[in-house]
C-alpha cells in the first residue's frame, strides 16, 4: 500500500511543474468467463486510473469488492472464495505506455503499455494492447486481456472447475480529464 501511495504521490506531485495529469473521468472494468456450464461476468465502475502525459506513466487501483455480478450469490463467492477480498482488496497496475503520444492533437492511437499487475498478492510483469482517442481535451481509452487465474494462486475447487474458465477475459474502457490544481 506504501508503494502505491508513493508512485501515486509521485504522478500527482512530482512532476507538476511540467506534466499534465490525466484522472478517469469514468472507467468501467469488467471481466468475463465463459465456463461449459455458465458463463460468469462482473462490472466495477470503481476505478479511477492516472495518467502522466510527461513520462507517460499509468496507474489503475481496482477495488476487488467493486465488482458487481447478477446474483448476490456469485459476488458472495467471488470476494470470499476466490479473490480472498479482505486479504487482497485491490488488484493495481502499474506500467508505461510505450509508444509516442501527441497529447495536445486529437487523433487515435494503438498502444501497448507495460507494467506491473499485482492481483491476488502476486506482481506480474505485463504488456497489454490499448487504443487510445484524444479528443478535445480528453483521452478514451479501451483495452482487452486475458488473466491466468492460477498465474494469481486464484485456484478454483475441483468441483467448480466446470463453470470458471482457467483464463478470464478481462476488458477495461473510459475517459480520462485533465486534473486541475
Amino acid at each position: 500500500m506504501i508503494k502505491f501511495f508513493l508512485i501515486v504521490s509521485s504522478l500527482l506531485f512530482g512532476f507538476c511543474a511540467k506534466s499534465q495529469i490525466y484522472l478517469g473521468k469514468t472507467c468501467e472494468i469488467s471481466f468475463f468467463s465463459k465456463g461449459p456450464i455458465e458463463d460468469i461476468s462482473a462490472l466495477n465502475k470503481n476505478t479511477v486510473p492516472l495518467l502522466n502525459t510527461s513520462n507517460n506513466e499509468v496507474v489503475f487501483k481496482v477495488t476487488i469488492k467493486g465488482f458487481e455480478f447478477k446474483s448476490k450469490l456469485m459476488e458472495e463467492h467471488f470476494n470470499e472464495k476466490y479473490m480472498e477480498s479482505d486479504t487482497y482488496p485491490y488488484a493495481i497496475f502499474t506500467g508505461k505506455i510505450n509508444e509516442t503520444i501527441d497529447y495536445k492533437k486529437d487523433s487515435t492511437y494503438k498502444i501497448t503499455v507495460t507494467g506491473k499487475f499485482t492481483m491476488h498478492g502476486v506482481e506480474k510483469e505485463r504488456t497489454v494492447n490499448a487504443t487510445a482517442i484524444i479528443k478535445d481535451g480528453e483521452i478514451s481509452f479501451e483495452s482487452k486481456f486475458n488473466v491466468a487465474l492460477k498465474e494469481h494462486n486464484i485456484t478454483i475447487p475441483s468441483l467448480m472447475t466446470k463453470k470458471f474458465a482457467e483464463v478470464i477475459e478481462v476488458t477495461v474502457k473510459g475517459i480520462l480529464t485533465e486534473y486541475k490544481k
